[in-house]
């Protein structure tokens, strides 16, 4: 029997709330993420992903004292992403509460960080966020996709299907994949590159960026998808998680009813 498809809503956290906007612009308070966090787990949240995104673009760790009270709050796992440098941020994260972490920029500004987080702590703590989008001023790469680093502000010209295959390789446990074009614009996945993705590599495969309605869930898991992760349309009461895995199990996938 295949794995059940995992839901997780994403709590992207600034200056201590929970914030969402379009393709990481216009971003609009969200709540408390503390509250928010408490309410998704009663609500049959499989997981969650706390991201502090300005802690790169800020040069600074991720807030712990917040993420110690999100943690205190649910008994589901909570991964926790944003200023992520070193192997001494991962083990403080795990130690407030944290059930596994990821890492984006500071893995594109050194790869090595990949395995020595998965050789001392194991590939099932570590999530690897790409935020990816189809190539722009005058960047071109194998795939047509490239990876952006700081909250998606700025282009690396990295092939964004080649470094998930890399990271596999290097022994990242899960991977995050974000389409930077899709995000918070509700209109579904970009099918194009969670497809591209998912034939790269086997680790298993979070789709974000782009959920609107029940369907695109499905849309995504029919893509191959082993979890869903959304925000906006979650916080503003678009869908709920009931109906997502309703409409999941009614495709005939495996959902863990909660």
């Amino acid at each position: 029997m295949s794995a059940a498809i995992r839901i997780i809503p994403c709590l992207d956290v600034a200056d201590g709330r929970v914030v969402k906007g379009v393709n990481f612009t216009n971003l609009k308070d969200a709540g408390d993420p503390v509250e928010l966090a408490a309410a998704y787990s009663s609500a049959g949240a499989d997981e969650l992903t706390f991201l502090d995104i300005s802690a790169s673009k800020e040069g600074r760790g991720t807030t712990m004292d917040v993420v110690q009270k999100t943690a205190k709050e649910v008994s589901i796992p909570l991964t926790v992403g944003g200023g992520v440098r070193n192997l001494e941020d991962v083990e403080r994260l795990l130690n407030v509460g944290a059930s596994k972490v990821s890492v984006n920029t500071a893995a594109i500004d050194r790869p090595d960080l990949i395995n020595e987080v998965a050789d001392r702590f194991g590939s099932q703590v570590l999530v690897l966020s790409i935020d990816a989008r189809r190539v722009q001023n005058g960047v071109t790469t194998p795939s047509g996709f490239e990876v952006t680093t700081h909250g998606g502000t700025r282009s690396t010209g990295i092939d964004a299907i080649g470094w998930a295959r890399d990271a596999e390789l290097r022994g990242v446990g899960e991977i995050l994949l974000n389409s930077m074009d899709a995000d918070g614009v509700q209109t579904g996945f970009d099918m194009e590159l969670l497809n591209a993705v998912r034939e790269a590599v086997s680790v298993p495969l979070i789709a974000s960026g782009g959920a609107g309605t029940v369907e695109h869930f499905v849309e995504a898991a029919q893509a191959g998808a082993d979890a869903i992760l959304a925000a906006s349309v979650f916080h503003f009461g678009t869908v709920r998680i009931s109906d997502v895995k309703k409409a999941l199990a009614d495709a005939g996938f495996e959902v863990e009813e909660k």
